[in-house]
């Protein structure tokens, strides 16, 4: 069993006095375990779980095609699944792959009003278009996301126990060097979840198998599994162009020194006007994720996003991975990455960390100044760079900065060093460490 932090929300979702708790969605990716964090969950939390999955049971949805109010409900249910018990307070009904089933999105209203039942719907693919409901239930469902392992639920798959995570965080915000044979195991630890990405099922596969061919099978068939639903759910004008825009992805950020997204990467001739699109939908899908140039390094950053000059990555390292040769893996685990590659590998995995710890993300490039802030993050109204580094290279364009700029109070330096203190306010730690921040 995997331990995932999504419970411990989940359980303050549940611990919310009745008058002020809504129904609950949560939202990701195929395959990132909602289902299996929700059955764990209720388990634990309630006397009896009724399941209801409307992909695995089409049929189920005549229970949401009538009357919505919660007594025609909870009659259809009951004759539906007469051998679990419907109790207020002791019963969670778990609506899964609620995508397929738009009458029982508009129903969670009706659930939140009744305030009898714990109810959470899951589901991927919730954000796009394809059978959304005509009345979704603004102001009676709260959201969660899931995405795949971090590297900390990484590390808990490892056996690594949390008072040396710890101890480690500890190390973090007093500025402390950790011990070179902790330090040296942790950098090791970083390149094998970089190699293998967050999705639960290839870490299980590691963690049973120690076989790394293994995990790339399953790699490659999750891979598989999110084209089968470009193909399953995309309107018909975007499946081909989603599909290409995604994998080109690898390309994107493996291959090239600068990894903003190019229309020219996907077909040759390629413009913005065809394929930006089949980039929403795949946004909208939870698929990737994107991170934004920015024209100035001030709060807030939004306010001055370049809206044609961005960078998309996959939602997950795991299919980032399952797009290369398996050979890719072994480099990186071995530690015999080169060019731009080597890069590559290590923003994506950086940026899958800041990602999965629910940042959004920016980044500055001048291309006529060839200055580059690989990301930049937010706090408390002050912006805080962030650079990149898979050695311990020097940073000339994060030193130039703030050298120049007193009101930004910090910086990291992200590398393969110990950590650190320079005199112009730079951070240097350790690549494990980006789960700190």
């Amino acid at each position: 069993m995997l331990q995932r932090k999504i419970l411990s929300q989940l359980q303050a979702w549940k611990q919310k006095p009745r008058d002020q708790k809504k129904a609950l969605i949560l939202q990701g990716a195929r395959q990132v375990g909602k289902t299996y964090a929700i059955r764990s969950f209720g388990a634990a939390a309630y006397d009896q779980v009724l399941e209801i999955n409307f992909k695995e049971t089409p049929s189920a949805m005549e229970i949401f095609s009538g009357d919505l109010d919660v007594k025609s409900l909870l009659t259809a249910i009951r004759f539906r699944y007469p051998q679990v018990p419907l109790e207020p307070d002791r019963t969670l009904l778990f609506l899964d792959e609620i995508q397929e089933c738009p009458e029982a999105i508009t129903s969670l209203k009706f659930w939140a009003q009744d305030q009898r039942f714990d109810v959470i719907a899951s589901g991927s693919l919730l954000g796009i278009d394809y059978k959304r409901p005509s009345s979704y239930p603004v102001g009676y469902v709260e959201h969660l996301s899931m995405a795949g392992l971090d590297f900390e639920e990484f590390l808990w798959s490892q056996g690594i126990d949390s008072s040396l995570i710890e101890k480690l965080r500890e190390c973090f915000e007093t500025r402390t060097p950790v011990p070179q044979a902790i330090h040296g195991e942790l950098l090791r630890l970083f390149r094998v979840y970089t190699a293998l990405g967050g999705m639960p099922e290839v870490v299980f596969q590691y963690q049973q198998s120690r076989d790394f061919l293994a995990a790339d099978r399953v790699q490659r068939d999750l891979l598989q599994g999110y084209l089968y639903d470009i193909a399953h759910y995309a309107s018909p004008e975007e499946k081909i162009k989603a599909e290409k825009c995604y994998l080109s992805l690898s390309r994107q950020l493996l291959e090239k020194e600068n990894h903003k997204f190019q229309y020219k990467e996907v077909e040759q001739g390629g413009r913005a006007q065809k394929y930006y699109s089949s980039l929403e939908w795949l946004m909208k899908a939870d698929m990737v994720y994107q991170a934004r140039n920015v024209n100035r390094i001030l709060y807030d950053l939004s306010d001055y996003e370049l809206a044609d000059n961005f960078r998309i990555y996959p939602s997950d390292l795991s299919l980032l991975m399952a797009m290369r040769d398996f050979d890719l893996k072994r480099q990186i685990v071995e530690d015999v990455l080169t060019g731009h590659t080597v890069g590559g590998v290590y923003e994506c995995a950086l940026m899958d960390q800041l990602h999965k710890n629910g940042h959004t993300l920016h980044y500055f490039r001048d291309e006529s100044s060839r200055k580059d802030i690989d990301a930049l993050m937010q706090q408390n109204g002050q912006v805080i760079p962030l650079e990149f580094k898979s050695r311990n290279a020097v940073s000339a364009s994060l030193n130039q900065l703030m050298k120049s700029r007193d009101d930004l109070p910090l910086a990291y330096k992200i590398a393969r060093a110990n950590i650190g203190v320079s005199e112009n306010r730079i951070i240097t730690i350790p690549h494990y460490m980006i789960m700190f921040l």
